[in-house]
C-alpha cells in the first residue's frame, strides 16, 4: 500500500480548481493509492525535471514522484493542473 503526500504547490493547484473538479481528482488519486501497483495507471515522463510520472484524470494531470524508502511507499504529488498548462512550467 502506498501513502499519498502533496507538495505546497500541489495543494495550491487543487485549491484553485472548482470544488467538484478537485473532489474528482482527490477521489481518483485515492483510488490509485489503494491499488497494489498504482504505477500501472501512470505514465513515465520523458522530462524528469517536472516529475517522474503522471496520472491522467480527465483533462487534468497529477505529476508525481515515487519513493520506495524502506517499507514505506510514498506517492509525492508535485503538481495538479489542466493538461494544457501542466507541461509549460
Amino acid at each position: 500500500m502506498y501513502n499519498l503526500q502533496f507538495t505546497g504547490k500541489a495543494i495550491e493547484d487543487l485549491q484553485q480548481l472548482e470544488s467538484g473538479i478537485a473532489d474528482r481528482i482527490m477521489n481518483k488519486l485515492k483510488f490509485f493509492v489503494e491499488q497494489k501497483n498504482p504505477i500501472l495507471f501512470a505514465k513515465k515522463l520523458i522530462n524528469r525535471n517536472i516529475g517522474q510520472y503522471r496520472f491522467r484524470i480527465g483533462d487534468y494531470r497529477a505529476i508525481f514522484d515515487i519513493d520506495h524508502g524502506g517499507v514505506i511507499k510514498i506517492l509525492l504529488i508535485l503538481r495538479v493542473k489542466h493538461r494544457k498548462d501542466i507541461y509549460c512550467e
